[in-house]
């Protein structure tokens, strides 16, 4: 098993969020949800609903700075994925992507009845949000990606490694590692973006685990994530969804995201981009792959120019 270098704990002193959340725990096949909703302002008319979809190994609280950069009046919502954050954990050792899209279908029909909705999703959400817009075209009304560009084509041929990988880390099991304090979860996420500052770091420490019977602190997230996928990720299959997509796109990369870099720049990913009918496309300089936490306001000011339908603002011309 993976040994990870030793965290050093970083004083504690929390982001004061702008605007407050409330929390509802719905029941989504039969798993008790965590969907978090900010209010809008009561004095304020109201510029309508969002719904922002976190990534892997994240919860909804990571949208905490964006949604206090935002300068309309939004009623925002936003679930925890099922094992992570506040959600409730499957009784299953593994999980299946096909979920995501069904506990979307199921909050959206809780929440939002018929009527078309307003997604704005980060990496894992992203994909989610890709797919559930092509096989469900009328319930999307318009849908902003944050660095939900999908991976590459896995041919037919790696289908039984993959199969036998998954089988062994079933038989192995997985875990997650604990840490002494809050400090030393915010230093952990502090290094895996440098870019994140100590107090928003405090702030979603606290969100980002939970305390356990001896005194330290266990991650919000399943551990059985962290099982690789059975099924290979086949871009047919992804490219057949995003041809159905109705709903204009909005596809926001990171400047900084080295995971991406490269295979942006393939001509494979292009080819994805030309199926979708309506798709405008961003960088945020400055910023890796948590935009949402490295430059929440940049990322506010181009989402809110999208959802208005006036031209979106060079983002050189945005200051950090």
């Amino acid at each position: 098993m993976r040994v990870e270098d030793p965290v050093v704990s970083v004083p504690c002193v929390e982001y004061l969020p702008r605007r407050s959340s409330t929390s509802r725990f719905p029941s989504v096949r039969g798993l008790r949800y965590h969907l978090r909703v900010w209010e809008p302002d009561p004095g304020r008319p109201v510029d309508g609903d969002l719904w922002l979809l976190h990534g892997w190994m994240d919860v909804s609280a990571s949208f905490q700075f964006l949604v206090d950069a935002m300068r309309g009046n939004w009623r925002v919502f936003a679930p925890d994925w099922r094992g992570f954050g506040l959600s409730e954990r499957p009784a299953a050792d593994c999980y299946w992507f096909p979920d995501y899209l069904a506990d979307l279908d199921e909050l959206l029909r809780q929440v939002a009845g018929d009527a078309p909705v307003d997604l704005i999703a980060h990496s894992m959400g992203g994909n989610v949000a890709m797919l559930y817009a092509g096989a469900r075209p009328a319930r999307v009304r318009r849908l902003i990606n944050l660095e939900g560009v999908g991976l590459r084509d896995s041919p037919a041929d790696d289908a039984p490694h993959r199969y036998e990988a998954w089988l062994d880390e079933l038989q192995r099991g997985t875990r997650l590692r604990d840490y002494a304090d809050l400090g030393e979860v915010a230093a952990r996420m502090m290094r895996s973006n440098p870019r994140l500052s100590q107090d928003k770091a405090a702030f979603l420490a606290r969100h980002w685990s939970r305390p356990t019977a001896e005194g330290r602190r266990e991650l919000l997230g399943d551990p059985a994530h962290r099982i690789v996928n059975a099924v290979l990720y086949r871009a047919d299959e992804v490219l057949a969804c995003w041809r159905r997509i109705d709903a204009p796109v909005l596809l926001v990369l990171a400047g900084e995201s080295e995971a991406h870099r490269a295979f942006l720049r393939e001509e494979a990913f292009q080819r994805r981009l030309r199926v979708l009918r309506s798709i405008e496309q961003r960088t945020l300089e400055g910023a890796g792959h948590m935009l949402h936490h490295d430059r929440p306001q940049a990322l506010a000011d181009l989402v809110e120019a999208f959802l208005a339908g006036a031209p979106s603002a060079g983002v050189a011309d945005v200051d950090p």
